[in-house]
């Protein structure tokens, strides 16, 4: 590998005009094919193998159109207090609004008038009116979505009051000036870490231009592949966190190279064949964790996953290839200026013996006190994690918007005027088609709405609806409780277990789903799959480490403590986001159950992001551990060289998540939150102190590899000691002298 990936970039060096041409070619390729591509069919969620994905397909073939995936909206109309929506004044108001509704855009299929469909609350002071449209939410015009907004306001001047909630609104997620002050940070950082404005708008520029790859190929696809509205934001949140990491462990290496004197074409090829070697593995824990999101089976997240893992081997890529060959245009500027100037071989190490840096003193101390830094740090966690233990699950809604939003104010009217439930009503589906006994698909709705009629926290049940062959009853059940609370849940169990007992007498089927049904089959989905996705995703993982550092306990440290992490990352969320801690500090107005998704996403992409640092801090320890260190002066070598690199990429990767805390979206936010925070607990609780900790107390048997595993793991030589051999033994540096550091 290490071999490999050497002539790979001394190849990218010489050839860079060749290397950047294509990697330009490729970006205005993909570009313009983003600039025409169609907007997403749907962000609609399919969840394969849930009884509310069955009655969805069920009423696709029996009622077609029933569920139709267009934008729906909801109009909602409030009397002042003492006034009637039925009063005269009023009701002209709202006639005249459907009427701009009807008229307002070609996109509008029908509008339901709340005078013909019924829909007045009991007090007579809520209305609503329902408009449904030809096309889904992301392919309304500005025009339909203006119209929408233009004919509440006449509503509005005659004295009441006009929410709009519904997908009709919903717009693509902004991150506002957060994302910007993200990669700011990053630049500032970067500036500090090498000294050098060069070497520090490199490691930048190619991740803007791995980014713009991804997400271009992604926007092109997007049509086609039926991509959500999230898919590219959370591509370029993780594509710009690696893309920058990767390119600032070559770029490291590089400089490293050069301060020993070596020409640049021989430093550019060393820092792909040493550094790029780990990029390699580091990228591919990712891919796994990412890819990995598959066996989950929903649609949305397998998506999710494979576009943000197609963004990691992007930037693995341009890591390998456009990075040496811009070393190549940079020259001896990757170095600061003091450094440009010649010194004598071996001085900058001198230097660095005589004065040991941050991360060689650290090091020392944990190796002092093992004991008590990994107790300190294990504890700590610990007490971060204790609100994972009260971790509720479900989907957002309108119920979940902030306060002041128009959806918001349309959720909080209908509760009011029609009770909580009345937001998220369950749609009951009645198979009939194979009644037997002499039942017919009447009798058997007619005992299916009796029965639910007769539950504790229903509240209203619709007459049934049948199809045109008389066969299939469609019906609503409104809660009580509303759409998030636990009653609800129960009430759509307690639903299942009736229609089990009416088939088993009838022989028709009855099915529950709904946007309340299907969050709770998605939540009990994902819990189902947590265990299984943890299994393969780390067993994989586990046995790519064991062949990256030749040890059993040095991966099996690292996954346990990849464990810690997430579960304090997860307390943290659940404390903020659900319990409503240092609310203000991140802007979230509105605390409730946690995204049903953010659980086994956090595990995918935190373990993926977590086994970089592993890799880029634990091969430099395996690297001076193979050339004869003790296991404890291998761990104080490994911080030495690592830990300012390390430092340096969990802060610029903390700062690009923590830029998605902005986003007017809740579930980017929850996830730019949630990663930022995991990824400060594993660099710099687990990889900075409980590692080295752990290493000291293990001594050589942190190395250790039973010698029938030795004989079966492939040796792909990360720490690049076949690299060295083979320099060693062609003599290149005979044809390539060394130069002096200023030259």
């Amino acid at each position: 590998m290490a071999t490999f990936l050497y002539k790979l970039g001394r190849l990218a060096f010489r050839r860079r005009g060749v290397v950047a041409l294509i990697w330009l070619a490729l970006l205005a390729a993909v570009g313009a094919g983003a600039a025409t591509a169609s907007a997403p069919a749907s962000d609609s969620l399919s969840i394969p193998g849930t009884e509310a994905q069955r009655a969805f397909d069920l009423l696709d073939q029996r009622f077609p159109g029933a569920s139709a995936d267009g934008a729906t909206a909801r109009v909602v109309f409030q009397a002042p207090k003492g006034e009637s929506m039925t009063d005269p004044a009023n009701k002209a108001a709202v006639e005249r609004t459907v009427h701009d509704l009807k008229s307002g855009s070609k996109q509008v299929a029908r509008v339901a008038d709340p005078y013909l469909a019924k829909t007045l609350s009991k007090d007579g002071r809520t209305a609503y009116a329902q408009v449904s449209y030809t096309v889904t939410g992301f392919e309304l015009s500005d025009a339909s979505r203006d119209a929408l907004q233009d004919a509440a306001k006449s509503s509005r001047q005659e004295g009441l009051t006009v929410e709009i909630g519904g997908d009709a609104l919903q717009a693509v997620p902004e991150t506002g000036n957060t994302e910007i002050i993200g990669v700011a940070v990053s630049a500032v950082v970067l500036v500090i870490t090498f000294g050098a404005l060069i070497a520090a708008g490199l490691p930048l520029l190619t991740a803007l231009i791995g980014v713009g790859v991804g997400v271009s190929a992604i926007t092109a696809l997007s049509h086609a592949l039926d991509l959500s509205s999230t898919t590219s934001t959370l591509a370029t949140m993780i594509g710009l966190a690696v893309g920058i990491d990767y390119a600032l462990f070559i770029v490291s290496r590089y400089r490293g190279e050069l301060a020993e004197g070596r020409e640049r074409e021989e430093a550019a090829g060393r820092a792909v064949g040493t550094a790029g070697s780990a990029v390699v593995f580091a990228g591919l824990t990712v891919v796994i964790a990412l890819v990995g999101l598959a066996v989950v089976n929903i649609p949305m997240l397998t998506k999710m996953g494979l576009a943000a893992a197609g963004t990691v081997v992007i930037a693995v890529l341009i890591a390998l290839t456009l990075i040496p060959a811009l070393l190549g245009f940079a020259g001896r500027r990757m170095l600061p200026r003091a450094a440009r100037k010649p010194k004598r071989a071996g001085a900058e190490h001198a230097a660095d013996t005589e004065r040991p840096n941050g991360g060689t003193r650290w090091a020392r101390f944990v190796l002092r006190r093992p004991v008590v830094v990994l107790l300190a740090g294990v504890i700590g966690l610990g007490v971060v994690a204790i609100p994972a233990a009260s971790l509720q699950l479900g989907l957002p809604d309108d119920g979940s918007q902030p306060t002041h939003t128009t959806q918001r104010k349309a959720y909080d009217l209908l509760s009011d005027g029609f009770g909580p439930g009345f937001n998220g009503p369950l749609t009951v589906v009645v198979d009939g088609r194979h009644t037997r006994d002499g039942q017919s698909a009447k009798s058997a709705t007619a005992r299916v709405v009796k029965k639910v009629r007769a539950l504790d926290d229903v509240a209203v049940v619709t007459p049934p609806t049948f199809n045109k062959a008389q066969d299939t009853a469609l019906l609503n059940v409104v809660p009580k409780s509303k759409p998030s609370g636990t009653e609800t849940e129960d009430l759509v169990h307690q639903i299942r277990s009736t229609a089990t007992h009416i088939a088993a007498d009838t022989g028709a089927k009855t099915l529950v789903t709904g946007t309340t049904a299907m969050n709770i089959d998605v939540s009990k989905k994902l819990n189902d799959a947590l265990l299984p996705y943890l299994a393969l995703v780390v067993g994989l993982a586990f046995l790519l480490l064991m062949v990256v550092f030749r040890s059993v306990l040095v991966p099996l440290k690292a996954a346990l403590g990849f464990l810690l992490s997430v579960v304090a990352a997860l307390g943290a969320v659940v404390a903020v986001f659900q319990w409503g801690w240092l609310s203000d500090v991140v802007d979230v107005e509105q605390t409730g159950p946690i995204m049903s998704m953010m659980p086994i996403f956090m595990v995918g992409v935190v373990f993926g992001l977590a086994m970089d640092y592993e890799v880029f801090l634990v091969t430099r320890m395996r690297e001076a551990f193979v050339q004869g260190e003790n296991p404890g002066q291998a761990v104080v070598t490994g911080f030495r060289h690592g830990a300012r690199v390390v430092t340096a990429a969990a802060v610029i990767m903390i700062s690009v998540f923590a830029g998605f805390i902005g986003s007017t979206d809740s579930m980017i936010k929850m996830i730019g939150f949630g990663l930022a925070i995991a990824v400060f607990f594993d660099a710099f609780v687990v990889r900075m102190a409980l590692v080295p900790a752990v290493l000291a107390l293990l001594g050589r048997s942190a190395w250790w590899l039973p010698r029938w595993l030795q004989k079966i793991l492939p040796n792909v030589d990360v720490e690049g000691e076949g690299l060295r051999h083979l320099l060693a033994a062609d003599g290149p540096e005979a044809s390539s002298p060394r130069e002096p550091v200023g030259v």
